[in-house]
């Protein structure tokens, strides 16, 4: 998402005692002995490493843990963490019980869970001990007592009411008494590396202005009337519009969010015609744009090689970004 807003946040209501069953506790027994892991067809090899491969392949987000003892801030990078309840606000996190942070929690501990956003990839290096020279140092403000650091996408703070044996980890299951999130895409943990999503990729919009003039100046002016369709999800029609006056909502599952003049749609749709729409997009108050058909786009990058060439260059971009 372009922009950002600001921060929400709220205090989490503290319900009545959690009925549950009971813990095993702070201090735990060897893991018992379990049956040996069958591997699928084709994989072979160590099957800690077949494991934890396949585990891999459920992408999540990532999140840094923090805690502190007097003045010394303690964090860990972990993507083990997930929901548990609403009503109480319970949340899991599963920590490696070598981590020197299994052994600062118990019950009555607050835990910060630092959800990172996409640009935060070397501070959860940092976190995971994989800091490389030059990182900036984190910085933390305090909630609740309870160090949380600055930047995050979203932040929880939960006070330890349980853990639990988890084999070679502890399970720690919190209840939360803060939450509050901003706008922003996630950083994303898939097959052991960073990944982020991309959200309506600029293409056209990347160009320099001396190119992609002359190929709005192949399109023909169209109006609009509060709640007039511009285009329709799922249709098969390869135009490139530029919003020359008033706003449009663009909408997608899990989108929704409004632009005004300047925005280029259909960057994607007119390069892959027979894809279809990918959103609705719709009036907000009148609108007046600019739409330019695929042949008059191919005139124009006809007319003009360097067009194309830096069109090239800017989908190459957005494979990197992905890779």
């Amino acid at each position: 998402m372009e922009g950002s807003a600001a921060p929400q946040e709220f205090e989490v209501a503290i319900g009545s005692s959690i009925s549950s069953p009971e813990a095993f506790g702070a201090s735990f027994e060897p893991a018992p002995d379990g049956d040996s892991l069958v591997l699928g067809e084709g994989l072979g090899g160590d099957p800690a490493i077949a494991f934890r491969r396949t585990l891999g392949m459920f992408a999540t987000g990532v999140t840094i843990l923090t805690t502190r003892a007097g003045d010394q801030v303690y964090g860990m990078t972990a993507n083990a963490f997930m929901s548990v309840s609403l009503r109480p606000p319970l949340v899991l996190v599963s920590v490696d019980r070598r981590a020197r942070l299994c052994n600062m929690l118990h019950e009555g501990t607050r835990l910060g869970v630092n959800v990172l956003e996409a640009g935060q990839a070397a501070l959860s290096d940092h976190f995971a001990r994989r800091a490389i020279d030059g990182t900036p140092e984190p910085r933390f403000e305090l909630v609740r007592d309870t160090p949380l650091v600055e930047g995050a996408l979203a932040h929880l703070v939960a006070r330890i009411v349980r853990s639990y044996w988890g084999g070679d980890h502890s399970l720690f299951l919190g209840q939360v008494e803060f939450a509050r999130y901003g706008e922003g895409r996630p950083l994303l943990f898939h097959r052991g590396r960073y990944e982020r999503l991309i959200d309506v990729p600029p293409v056209f919009s990347e160009l320099p202005r001396e190119l992609l003039d002359p190929i709005l100046a192949l399109g023909e002016e169209r109006s609009y009337a509060d709640g007039d369709a511009i285009m329709e999800r799922g249709e098969v029609r390869a135009e490139l519009m530029l919003v020359l006056d008033g706003t449009v909502r663009i909408e997608r599952p899990g989108l929704s969010i409004e632009r005004g003049p300047g925005t280029l749609i259909g960057e994607i749709e007119v390069l892959n015609p027979g894809g279809g729409r990918t959103a609705d997009v719709h009036a907000v108050g009148r609108v007046r744009g600019v739409a330019v058909s695929r042949d008059a786009l191919l005139t124009a990058l006809e007319a003009d090689p360097r067009a194309a060439i830096a069109l090239i260059e800017v989908l190459a971009s957005r494979f990197r970004e992905t890779a």
